[in-house]
């Protein structure tokens, strides 16, 4: 085989862990760990391509078995042939289900061929689906249900300090009058010229929702993410009716079916895709282009690395979320100032996971 082509050759799983000093949790959740499950796919020609994905703690060996799966199926493809890796991938993994883990591995390994097809291109991934945009807005995340008082005031007075023009906070405690309390705190603490967000996990029933909805909006809250069940359909319609507030939803999906149904019930107001859930770059631009066909926006879910240069290709792309938590295991942390982040300007996605933070996984 020519040295100069771009087949992949072989494949590496890695596993690494982001610093926490203690557990956090959201109002469904307690994380233990930050983990990342890193894959890496060799070509003929000599070029990586690489992808993460976050893991936490939970089934750890079911990602790792889905991926171990689906990896020797895409062995010999070309690295620019994601479409057939998907036709592929779905053949192979429908019996049990295309869903869940095993879109996870398929989204992995997509991302991943992005990588090394640019990278062999010697081009950012975002110069190969043309931009309608160079920066985009990025908010800071997190204000955990864990946190102590103080510890949620440092953190968004923290986002505030760096620049940052909104921030997100978790609700969801088992009275919703004292997510009341904490986002009155927080919007004394960073005052009126911050959004601020609220993220309730799907922690919430309705009647609950819709009290502290309408106390948020005397507090000028700017959105309402994941209130209910992410398929309770009925309760984002009726929630939105009665309060008016805007709503978020997307991060959980593996389709564009829960989209199509809320936007049927005009009940969401912001798409919010996962990458790695809903199957990869073209998956995700294909749920952005539906989006923008009913004039909503996108703001996806968690990965910012990945989601800044697909946002800045969508007319609909209005911003990004914001963790740290990745940046001191890379070696070209995204460039975020003044409330926006910026596009890697290197090849493929623009960063790579340090070899010294990264353990092998066989």
């Amino acid at each position: 085989m020519n040295a100069s082509s771009t087949k992949i050759k072989s494949y590496q799983i890695f596993k690494t862990k982001a610093r926490l000093q203690k557990p956090i949790a959201d109002a469904t959740h307690t994380l233990h760990e930050i983990s990342f499950l890193v894959l890496r796919l060799h070509l003929h020609n000599g070029v990586i391509g690489e992808s993460y994905l976050l893991s936490f703690q939970y089934s750890p060996n079911a990602i790792l078995g889905a991926l171990k799966d689906t990896l020797p199926h895409i062995v010999g493809l070309e690295a620019f042939e994601t479409g057939k890796a998907e036709a592929l991938l779905y053949h192979e993994a429908e019996y049990f289900g295309a869903d869940g883990l095993n879109k996870w591995a398929a989204a992995a390994i997509n991302i991943a061929m992005w990588d090394a097809w640019a990278r062999s291109l010697e081009q950012p991934v975002w110069k190969l689906w043309g931009t309608h945009k160079d920066r985009c807005a990025i908010y800071g995340s997190g204000g955990w249900l864990s946190y102590t008082t103080d510890e949620l005031i440092e953190e968004v007075t923290s986002y505030k300090a760096r620049g940052f023009k909104a921030v997100k906070i978790k609700v969801g405690s088992p009275d919703w009058k004292t997510d009341e309390k904490r986002l009155q705190l927080v919007r004394d603490a960073v005052g009126d010229d911050l959004n601020i967000m609220m993220d309730a996990n799907q922690g919430m029933q309705l009647p609950e929702a819709i009290q502290l909805a309408n106390k948020a909006r005397e507090l000028n809250i700017y959105w309402f993410e994941e209130p209910l069940h992410h398929q309770n359909f009925e309760g984002y319609k009726t929630l939105k009716q009665q309060t008016g507030i805007s709503l978020a939803m997307g991060e959980r999906e593996y389709s564009v079916q829960p989209l199509k149904e809320l936007i049927a019930r005009n009940a969401l107001d912001i798409w919010q895709p996962d990458i790695l859930r809903i199957g990869g770059v073209e998956a995700w631009r294909s749920s952005a282009a539906l989006a923008a066909a009913h004039h909503l926006p996108v703001l996806p879910h968690y990965y910012k690395d990945y989601d800044v240069p697909l946002v800045c290709s969508v007319p609909n792309g209005v911003g990004v979320e914001s963790f740290d938590w990745i940046d001191p295991l890379i070696d070209n942390p995204m460039v975020v100032k003044d409330g926006f982040a910026y596009p890697h300007n290197q090849p493929g996605w623009g960063f790579r996971f340090l070899d010294e933070h990264l353990h092998e996984i066989k």
